[in-house]
């Protein structure tokens, strides 16, 4: 829609119909992406029975997809500042969900490694331009709500992504959690494309790989943003290599949890998807940072509570953990949604590219750590990286 000259802009207010409508829709993509993207971690122990390789080879099947969806993250987010953001994001839900379904058939698995990799790169439209969206159609009042409900979708996404692959492969066999999860992905193409708005306040600038460098240098160069960037990175990089490895810690003695339940041990995600809401609703009582250290300090906990050998109390930590995790990334996404004053869609992909090349190094380099120490070693480098966030974020309160 084009806005012409006198003609007041109409922002997506909070909490009015189209509200509602434009929230739903992106919920119902990320749901869509994050589903397909976690749909590997339960069935780890799977791929290595069937397959004969080690648990860091296995590991490749979530830190490939998390690899290319990291890189292409930086080609989306300067593509749909060129060309616009709705057909852009249907495409990441379309090609991955048909990627899912053709898993189905593979034969061994190199090429189940070939497709995830694939599957990546088309996974990174959606997410390297919500936040750009929601940034320039939402009214500034609701642009905390609306990411904080979108992110509540992403983890509703990861938690049932794996459960219903964990539940299918118990089941049926692993290859139906690729062709479940590919059907529900083009369900969700279609509700994404009947509910979401078209842009109305999107300014095209002109694709130039020299211009998104130069936005990208701006962006890095930024001290502002570039904290933000660098908690992002170790919020996933500790949370994809936790439950990477305790599906293997859980799966061996004295736990012997089958997939299925392991599935469910996502259900810890709820709390994430409670606690991201809420951290975009204690935007009018607690700055960005405050915000981020109180997820941070949550995470630890979390963590100190997995290291124990009861599985009730592992269960209690995950539920902290998720809390904690999804509290601190809605807040500092929302940072760089304040703090970007041009080209929001670089900004935007350029945090989620760390966020998820954080994941992809955690998701194969822990496992360097767990081949030879075991879970509480994991467990205890997370920790590590989990206080070096807090001194980032302590740098931060300092330009709130």
């Amino acid at each position: 829609m084009t806005i012409l000259p006198g003609q007041r802009k109409q922002y997506i207010q909070d909490k009015t119909p189209e509200f509602w409508r434009s929230t739903l829709a992106l919920s119902v993509g990320g749901f869509a992406v994050f589903s397909n993207f976690h749909l590997t971690q339960p069935l780890l122990p799977l791929f290595s029975k069937e397959f004969g390789v080690s648990p860091v080879t296995a590991s490749l099947s979530v830190s490939l997809v998390t690899l290319t969806l990291s890189i292409f993250l930086l080609v989306f987010g300067p593509v749909s500042d060129a060309v616009g953001r709705k057909n852009v994001m249907a495409f990441g839900l379309l090609v991955p969900s048909l990627i899912s379904i053709g898993a189905f058939f593979v034969p061994d698995f190199g090429l189940l490694l070939v497709l995830r990799t694939l599957q990546g790169l088309a996974l990174a439209a959606l997410p390297a331009i919500s936040y750009a969206y929601i940034g320039e159609e939402f009214d500034g009042k609701a642009v905390g709500v609306a990411i904080g409900l979108y992110i509540s979708a992403n983890s509703v996404g990861g938690m049932a992504g794996r459960i219903i692959s964990g539940f299918a492969a118990d089941i049926w066999g692993w290859r139906y959690s690729f062709l479940i999860m590919g059907f529900i992905g083009l369900a969700c193409l279609v509700s994404f494309l009947l509910l979401l708005p078209k842009s109305r306040h999107f300014v095209p600038h002109k694709l130039s790989l020299c211009g998104a460098g130069r936005e990208m240098k701006q962006h890095i160069k930024n001290s502002v943003l570039r904290d933000a960037y660098y908690i992002a990175a170790i919020l996933f990089f500790v949370f994809i290599g936790l439950f990477n490895y305790l599906s293997y810690h859980l799966h061996a003695a004295p736990y012997f949890l089958s997939t299925a339940l392991i599935g469910l041990l996502y259900l810890s995600y709820s709390a994430g998807t409670f606690s991201s809401t809420l951290s975009g609703k204690l935007e009018y009582l607690f700055t960005i940072p405050q915000r981020i250290l109180i997820g941070l300090g949550i995470m630890v906990a979390g963590i100190l509570l997995m290291t124990t050998t009861p599985l009730f109390t592992i269960l209690i930590g995950l539920v902290v953990l998720c809390f904690g995790f999804f509290f601190a990334h809605a807040a500092s996404s929302s940072w760089v949604s304040r703090h970007a004053k041009d080209a929001k869609g670089s900004a935007s992909a350029l945090y989620l590219f760390a966020y998820y090349m954080g994941g992809s190094i955690g998701s194969t380099l822990l496992g360097y750590i767990w081949d030879p120490w075991g879970w509480k070693a994991v467990a205890y480098v997370c920790i590590g990286f989990v206080l070096l966030g807090i001194l980032l974020t302590l740098r931060m309160k300092k330009t709130a």
